[in-house]
This record gives C-alpha cells, sequence and structure tokens, in this order.
C-alpha cells in the first residue's frame, strides 16, 4: 500500500478572526507539508480543484499550484484531485495542454485526477444553463453526461500527432495539434473522483484509478472495492493503459505518545471542517444525526476520537498504533492511504509525516517504484514509445 497527502488550502473563519493572512499561510503550509512529504518517503500529493467554497476549500487555481510543487519536489507525484473537465468550467482542450506541461514540469510525475465538481453550490456557479435546459431543474446528473462525452478525448489529444477533433453535444473543436504533448509516453496516469459503488465500477470499466474521498471507514471500502476490482479486470481503457487504483482518504494525528495524538485530534477542531462537507457537498447522503449548517457537528471528544480510530475513521495514536490501524486499510486492500491536511497545526501535522517516514511508510511500502509508473512503463514499452 502506497501513501499520500491531499491539500485543498482549509481556511476556516475561526482562523481568519485571529489571523488576516490566514488564507496566505494555509497556501504555504501546504507547500511545507508537500515538501515535507516528499522527503518522507509519501509517494503522492493531490491537489483539489474548488470554486467558491468559502473556508472550506481556497484551492481553485490548482494547475498554477501543483506546477509549483513539481518544481519544488524530487520524487512525490504530483497530482489533480481533481481537474475539472467539464468545457463549462475548463475547457478540455487546455486541460489537456495544462496536463502535458505538468508532466514536462514534474519530469513525468503527473497524476491526471478527474471529477465533476463539489454539489450545487460549485457546480450552477457554472453550469446553471446548461443543468436547466437539460433537465429543467437543478438535477446535477447532466455533469455526467459532459464528463461521459469529454473524458476519451484527452488520450487522443496527447497520442494523435493532430487531434481528430470533436463534435459533441456539450462542446467541439476542429482537428488541431494540441501542445506540448506529454513528455513521458504515452501519457500520465488517470483517475476519476467516484462516489457511490456504480461510479466505482463505471471508472474500473474504463481503466481509470478510483480517487476514493467518499470513503469515510475501513468497513466502507468492502463494497466499492469489490465493485472496482471486479470490473477493472475486464476494463476496456480509455487511455492507453489501465490504471488498477483505489485511493482512500483519512486523517492522520500521529505522536510519540498517545495521550499527545488524541489532544492534536481534538484541538484540530476536525467536527468544523466535517461539518463544511455537508454544507458544499450537497449531493451526499446526509445523515440523519448531522445537522445542517449553519448548525456545527458537535465537538469531539477524546472518546469519540477512539472510537473514530477503531472504525477506521481517523488513524491516531503512537507509532505502533498507527501502524496497526493502517495495517487495517492495507488488509481491507486499498492500494494507496491519503491523509488530508489543514487541521492540526503545522508543527504537528510535519511530525506526523516524520513519523510515518520513519517508522510506517518503510514498514508497508517496500515498492521504491511508484504504482502507476509500472503501469504506464509497461504501456510505453508495449506501444513501442
Amino acid at each position: 500500500m502506497e501513501f499520500g497527502i491531499f491539500t485543498q488550502t482549509y481556511v476556516p473563519a475561526f482562523r481568519r478572526e485571529g489571523d488576516p493572512d490566514a488564507e496566505h499561510h494555509a497556501i504555504q503550509h501546504d507547500i511545507e507539508l508537500t515538501k515535507a512529504a516528499d522527503k518522507a518517503g509519501f509517494k503522492y500529493v493531490w491537489v483539489t480543484e474548488h470554486h467558491f467554497l468559502d473556508e472550506y476549500s481556497h484551492m481553485s487555481a490548482n494547475d498554477t499550484y501543483t506546477g509549483y510543487l513539481a518544481c519544488c519536489t524530487d520524487r512525490i507525484h504530483v497530482g489533480s484531485g481533481i481537474f475539472n473537465p467539464l468545457a463549462m468550467v475548463n475547457h478540455p482542450a487546455k486541460v489537456a495542454e495544462r496536463v502535458a506541461m505538468l508532466d514536462h514540469l514534474s519530469d513525468g510525475r503527473f497524476e491526471f485526477g478527474t471529477g465533476r465538481g463539489a454539489g450545487s453550490h460549485e457546480i450552477l456557479g457554472f453550469l446553471q444553463q446548461a443543468v436547466e435546459l437539460s433537465a429543467g431543474s437543478k438535477d446535477l446528473s447532466v455533469t455526467k453526461e459532459i464528463w461521459e462525452e469529454t473524458i476519451g478525448e484527452f488520450p487522443k489529444m496527447w497520442m494523435q500527432d493532430t487531434y481528430e477533433g470533436h463534435d459533441g453535444k456539450w462542446w467541439s473543436l476542429p482537428p488541431r495539434k494540441v501542445l506540448p504533448k506529454p513528455w513521458k509516453k504515452p501519457h500520465p496516469a488517470m483517475w476519476y473522483a467516484a462516489g457511490n459503488t456504480s461510479s466505482y465500477a463505471m471508472a474500473a470499466r474504463k481503466g481509470l484509478g478510483v480517487l476514493g474521498f467518499s470513503v469515510g471507514n475501513v468497513e466502507e471500502l468492502e463494497p466499492v472495492l469489490t465493485a472496482y476490482k471486479k470490473e477493472i479486470v475486464n476494463a476496456e481503457p480509455v487511455g492507453a493503459f489501465v490504471n488498477d487504483n483505489v485511493m482512500v482518504t483519512s486523517a492522520a494525528f500521529v505522536a510519540n505518545d498517545h495521550d499527545t495524538a488524541v489532544r492534536s485530534a481534538v484541538n484540530s477542531r476536525m467536527n468544523y471542517l466535517q461539518s463544511n462537507v455537508f454544507r458544499y457537498h450537497d449531493t451526499f447522503p446526509h445523515p440523519a444525526e448531522v445537522p445542517y449548517w449553519p448548525d456545527l457537528i458537535p465537538d469531539y471528544t477524546p472518546e469519540t476520537i477512539e472510537y473514530m480510530a477503531g472504525t477506521g475513521a481517523v488513524v491516531c495514536g503512537d507509532p505502533d498504533e498507527a501502524l496497526e490501524q493502517c495495517r487495517r486499510w492495507e488488509a481491507a486492500g486499498a492500494d494507496q492511504l491519503v491523509f488530508g491536511s489543514g487541521m492540526a497545526t503545522l508543527e504537528e501535522q510535519l511530525e506526523t509525516i516524520r513519523i510515518f517516514g520513519e517508522y510506517i511508510i518503510p514498514k508497508l511500502d517496500t515498492d521504491p517504484v511508484h504504482r502507476t509508473t509500472r503501469f504506464r512503463d509497461e504501456a510505453a514499452a508495449r506501444l513501442g514509445r
């Protein structure tokens, strides 16, 4: 099992109240965490793309940001988690160009994750007319239709000398040379941010890796992983190779002693970030026990954190405890375990990364080569590129 971190530029109101530069500090802290993760042996950093989501995520220009990360790291793969390829948000040709350029800037370390946006507040900022024309309401399912029309065009833009062009329902482009081409052939690994079981299966049939941001604990992984692995063996990839990969996300608070780690988790106000998840991700099922914004999920107690660690909803404890909790994800079949950033203090997060690098990653990720690199290199050899 491989490891990564996930950055979104979390800027909660309670930090802005005491720090007028909280947004700037959040961006800079995420850069420091990425540098530390690179040195510690984490293999991936995923950078979200969100728009208009105050507090929850101020990471809108993630193409610029990932380019910077590529140039201040050496080994870690830099991934879009996600780029939104819907033509009303980002024209697909421009997305293809950005991905290829980032592949050059990173010396072949870029990972191309896509998705369809986070809830109605974000999506309707760009697609209100398309949604209304398609469904006559605020049914966001039209985004799936637009994404489906688009995703298979990227490998053509990268691999055809002159792209054959596209004349679809939602966007069109005459034949053109889409430049630059990716540096490392045939193209970066492709991923999809999936939510429910059917979307995991769909991604597998297309040969895409899955960014499993919605998997909340170890138990929730089993049905979606089963659906994915059942379909991936018969994939008809939209790209040049199958990216057989399921990534899941969690939070991590690890220290040299148990009580310090639990205290860090409690003080992080994780409930506030999770309240923001349901504030904006209104396409997610809304559990009955979760209040509606601006009401908040109650503050977590040490007992709550202990319970969450027991289910895999968070990795928390001393190094031995954290290792065993990560082993549960490995045993459940996760290919990659990724930890979100921004809740604990910078110093606490750096300590967690250090402990993972020294004690946990060497025991669980013994392959020096990235899983996606193997897939990509095999495809290049097969295609004679």
